[in-house]
């Protein structure tokens, strides 16, 4: 972080981070020239109270990096990168773009959005708008390999339209594989220290599942540590026992649920003994689950994080938690407030009643590679590298990266490299020099978060706040003096230019002779609004607006039900059933392995966000192999010695570090490091657990996430990684 300058020349304006989903409320200090040299929590934001993390805090080093990229950068013939003028580098990639549609038409062009490309509310539906606008369906971007088994339940199970249960009002949740203190999500991520505290003291009882006991576990009620993959299994087993006890609600299952007797029969073979075994608890906890959240806990929520969905039979899993939710109806129901209802994207008042939204999956556009229909209005991202790969018609020969890095974070690190090494064409928009950059025959750099208007993510409005909010930040610095950086939604506007494609941003025409301010963009994403844009622009801390939305009676015109137990989701139950594993002795393509390797997150970066800011690379420079001790003596390992991670699709070499909260035979490695493959240097960019995972097997039905935790792996002694010297 840079030095703070004396007093008498600084000045301190209010803002929001916009790094992560917590968008907290922050105290930027500027210098004399405007200069960003310090930002601390807001103490008077309403909705963070002077909560911000390790990467917020670091955010003068991300504007002020000289690892910053501050002008285009053109790939050459030796492929050494050369800068250019911005408006060069927009003509030559239209002009490029062109001939590739003219030549190859609209299946050949696709993008792929990262982290970093979904907290500029501008460019969250422009870049949509714009594939839509060329006519591809190739919308790629990480949230199939995240949490997308949560979309695929709207449609097989059903949506309940009047919303859940909210934990802030609520005397239970239930939390799988998910940890909120540190990935900012679930739970309450306004704040999520101090929240969760006060919704203890006001007597929430917290339930957590995970292999690891996480920094949000020492608050839990009750902790379940079982393997990896073994969250359906554990679940079918509490939802069992409520079933058997009648501690489920009856009333409410009897007017929404279609099947509640299939249900019963399809969860009858979980009994807590088996499961307790396959899972490696005592079965008592199961029953102890049940109680917690059923027979003792009238309101309240079960949710998970990426541990179960990135984790084997995700699709279920993610099933039979929120058919937990179903069969304890913890819904919003008729009369009762839907505490928000939406603010920007508001929906008004909704009736208490399901609505199945259609099998989006089931229609075309098909992914020509695996079959795979959209989910969410997404191609699966595990098809991506083949996608640009395999000859044929619909190859993709030109991707846009916008804020990705999906050299590092798609799995089968290996295949997709070589995948974006072949395009024809790849721009990446990126303000550092990532993996994925090094590959690009064009960077784009964007302007900082702090150099832009924005508002809040709207994508999950409704989640993220417990009551209807927005907040309109203007921009607080420029660009550092001579750089050549734009706005992203630039890019689209001068390339729908530039091909002559119209352009809409929320159905809003956008103006391509006259180019729009920022102003002017944002005020379209809040046409909508429930209250006009300048009383947005006028509320320095943001607006909230309780719209008194109550849920509405149930239609019987419209109403459906709940249906548990469709055909597809019998035949993934009885696959998990089948699928138990043996400790010690995990099955994967014909060989066994000796432990199963899950991912976590860690404080100091947003996956590979933060990569190259200083502050944050000392404070954890490489993703080290956490063991439990005992697996560590039982192999002759000792904490720092050089250990390698072998699968049936690679093998990566890391430090290992003792962790007492690692359950035993699980190794647990954080994502988002290194470079590319071969090429990286462990001490100094850590390695990426995607050279582990395979997109060619192991992949779910309907949304192609692959296995990309619990995975079986062994574990030896190394001598350490190859010098990059003597590598190949």
């Amino acid at each position: 972080m840079a030095d703070v300058e004396p007093a008498a020349r600084l000045r301190e304006v209010k803002s929001f981070c916009r790094i992560c989903t917590g968008l907290c409320g922050t105290i930027v200090t500027l210098d004399e020239q405007d200069r960003i040299v310090a930002t601390r929590g807001d103490r008077d934001d309403p909705q963070t109270m002077g909560f911000i993390c390790s990467k917020g805090m670091n955010a003068p080093d991300f504007h002020n990096s000289p690892d910053r990229l501050l002008r285009p950068l053109k790939r050459m013939e030796d492929g050494s990168f050369s800068e250019i003028p911005l408006a060069q580098a927009l003509e030559e990639i239209g002009d490029k773009l062109a001939g590739i549609l003219d030549r190859d038409g609209p299946d050949a062009v696709a993008s792929f959005r990262g982290s970093g490309g979904f907290f500029y509310a501008v460019t969250l539906n422009l870049l949509t708008d714009w594939l839509a606008a060329i006519g591809t369906p190739k919308n790629y971007s990480t949230l199939s390999i995240d949490q997308s088994a949560k979309t695929v339940v709207l449609s097989r199970l059903g949506h309940w339209m009047a919303g859940k249960n909210r934990v802030q009002f609520s005397d239970v949740a239930f939390l799988i594989g998910a940890n909120p203190f540190v990935s900012i999500t679930q739970l309450d991520c306004r704040n999520p220290v101090k929240r969760l505290k006060e919704h203890k003291a006001r007597g929430l009882k917290l339930i957590i599942m995970d292999p690891r006991r996480t920094e949000t576990a020492q608050y839990a009620d009750l902790f379940v540590q079982p393997l990896p993959g073994q969250d359906g299994p554990v679940v079918a087993s509490v939802i069992r026992t409520i079933l058997a006890e009648g501690w489920h609600d009856a009333a409410f299952c009897a007017e929404h649920v279609a099947d509640l007797d299939l249900l019963r029969a399809v969860v009858e073979p979980f009994d807590p003994d088996s499961v307790g075994k396959r899972a490696d608890i005592p079965p008592a906890q199961i029953r102890e689950i049940a109680e917690i959240f059923a027979r003792d806990g009238k309101r309240g929520i079960a949710s998970s994080g990426t541990g179960p969905d990135m984790s084997p039979h995700s699709n279920v899993t993610e099933h039979l938690i929120e058919c937990l939710n179903v069969i304890c109806g913890r819904y919003t129901r008729e009369g009762e407030e839907m505490t928000n209802a939406g603010f920007l994207f508001p929906t008004g008042s909704l009736p208490a009643q399901v609505m199945h939204f259609p099998r989006s999956w089931e229609m075309e556009p098909k992914n020509r590679i695996n079959g795979f229909g959209l989910v969410w209005g997404e191609m699966a991202t595990s098809a991506m590298a083949d996608d640009i790969l395999q000859p044929g018609e619909g190859q993709v020969k030109f991707l846009l990266n916008l804020g990705g890095n999906p050299a590092n974070c798609v799995p089968d690190q290996r295949k997709m490299v070589k995948a974006l090494r072949s395009l024809e064409l790849l721009v990446s928009v990126e303000p550092f020099m990532t993996p994925t950059a090094q590959l690009s025959h064009y960077i784009l750099p964007p302007r900082m978060f702090y150099e832009r208007a924005d508002l809040p993510m709207h994508i999950f409005e409704q989640i993220l706040y417990p009551r209807p909010y927005t907040r309109y930040t203007p921009k607080l610095v420029d660009p550092p003096a001579g750089s050549d950086v734009c706005s992203e939604w630039d890019i689209f506007w001068h390339l729908a230019r530039r091909l002559g494609k119209p352009l809409t941003l929320h159905g809003i025409p956008i103006d391509l002779e006259n180019k729009p301010s920022d102003d002017a963009m944002l005020s379209i994403v809040a046409d909508k609004a429930l209250v006009p844009w300048d009383a947005i622009k006028a509320e320095p801390l943001g607006c909230f607006h309780d719209a008194n939305t109550f849920a509405l009676p149930l239609d019987p015109a419209t109403a459906s039900q709940f249906t548990t137990m469709p055909d597809d989701v019998r035949e993934e139950v009885a696959d998990l059933l089948a699928d138990a594993p043996v400790m010690g002795a995990f099955k994967s393509n014909g060989e066994t392995f000796s432990f199963l390797m899950t991912s976590r997150r860690q404080r100091h970066r947003f996956n590979s966000i933060g990569f190259k800011i200083p502050e944050l690379h000392r404070a954890m420079p490489h993703n080290f192999g956490y063991m439990n001790p005992g697996d560590m003596a039982d192999a002759g390992i000792r904490d720092g010695d050089w250990i390698e991670i072998a699968s049936d699709n690679g093998a990566i070499t890391v430090l290992a570090k003792e962790d007492g909260a690692v359950r035993r035979k699980v190794v647990s490695i954080c994502h988002g490091f290194g470079g590319l493959p071969d090429e990286d240097e462990f001490m100094s960019d850590g390695v990426s657990t995607n050279q582990l995972i395979s997109t060619d097997r192991d992949l779910q039905t309907i949304n192609g996430t692959p296995r990309m935790s619990g995975v079986p792996v062994n574990v030896r002694r190394s001598n350490g990684p190859v010098p990059r010297a003597l590598v190949g």
